[in-house]
């Protein structure tokens, strides 16, 4: 059994009108990927703030290793901000060092570049970084001193889904190392793909927690059945299931696969670009709070 390297207790944040963050309260293992998911102003970043020390709540504590946060903590954090601001007219390189050179207790820098696949991008300006690249170098500075914990805010927002997928490679390369990562996102395949453990925020409070794969078990007992709206041509009361339109598509959320096919059949709907898919992150996201979750 892993132990737990942080313990978040009845954590609330209160502003003039508005209570951010509501008597929150998780632990996370070392060595996993956490993730924490939520709509805009479900209180998913007020909550990292505080637990990064970025943030002082209101009411409730934060332990690192079953203490309160001091030095050592923040010794031991790596941080990547969804956005942060890199010296114009600086080489990839010499942002390196100059970042190295802040810490005394440090990685060793090769093998950060080469983790971060940073290799070919040494000599670049990084003005003239891509996307993509930016967030290689970012992360690389986040990992210069070695964190045991690191926070990465975001870290995929605006980026194409090639470089989105290229990025979670690299994640998954830090996740080898055993350090234990604290994410948000916006991104469900993201969540499903890196996390171990999940928690979904809304107005301030969790609402769901567990790992993907738990929640959907516990909220999901049917799949989903896609069919294009043109193909679709019985009445939608004739079927005893749930049939949902929309978007040029129609779903059917069923239990018994077989059935529902025979019953298409049944009515002479043709099946040759039906689609079948099992219920995923986002379908649970939007059960629980009848939001989409990208911004």
């Amino acid at each position: 059994m892993r132990s737990t390297i942080l313990e978040v207790r009845n954590l609330q944040k209160r502003y003039p009108g508005v209570t951010a963050v509501d008597d929150v309260s998780f632990s996370i293992a070392e060595g996993t990927c956490f993730g924490l998911l939520g709509p805009n102003g479900a209180g998913k970043t007020t909550t990292v703030e505080i637990m990064e020390d970025i943030t002082e709540p209101t009411a409730g504590e934060v332990e690192y290793r079953g203490a309160p946060r001091g030095r050592r903590f923040r010794e031991e954090i790596g941080i990547q901000f969804q956005t942060t601001a890199l010296q114009d007219y600086l080489t990839v390189n010499e942002t390196l060092t100059l970042f190295l050179r802040l810490y005394e207790h440090t990685a060793i820098l090769d093998e950060i570049i080469k983790v971060c696949a940073l290799e070919d991008l040494l000599e670049r300006d990084n003005r003239k970084l891509s996307g993509g690249q930016r967030q290689r170098l970012l992360l690389a500075l986040a990992l210069l001193n070695d964190p045991r914990v690191l926070f990465l805010d975001e870290p995929t927002t605006g980026l194409d889904p090639q470089s989105r997928r290229s990025f979670w490679q690299l994640i998954e390369r830090v996740k080898q190392q055993k350090k234990t990562i604290v994410l948000t996102t916006h991104y469900m395949e993201e969540a499903y793909r890196l996390c171990d453990e999940i928690i979904i925020m809304d107005h301030g409070k969790i609402i769901a927690a567990g790992s993907p794969s738990e929640l959907l078990a516990e909220h999901f007992d049917e799949t989903i059945i896609q069919l294009p709206a043109e193909d679709f041509t019985a009445p939608v009361d004739r079927f005893p299931f749930t049939v949902l339109q929309g978007n040029g598509c129609v779903e059917m959320s069923v239990r018994d696969i077989d059935e529902a096919i025979r019953q298409l059949l049944r009515y002479g709907i043709s099946l040759q670009r039906l689609e079948i898919r099992p219920r995923t992150l986002d379908d649970l996201f939007l059960e629980l709070t009848g939001k989409e979750l990208r911004p």
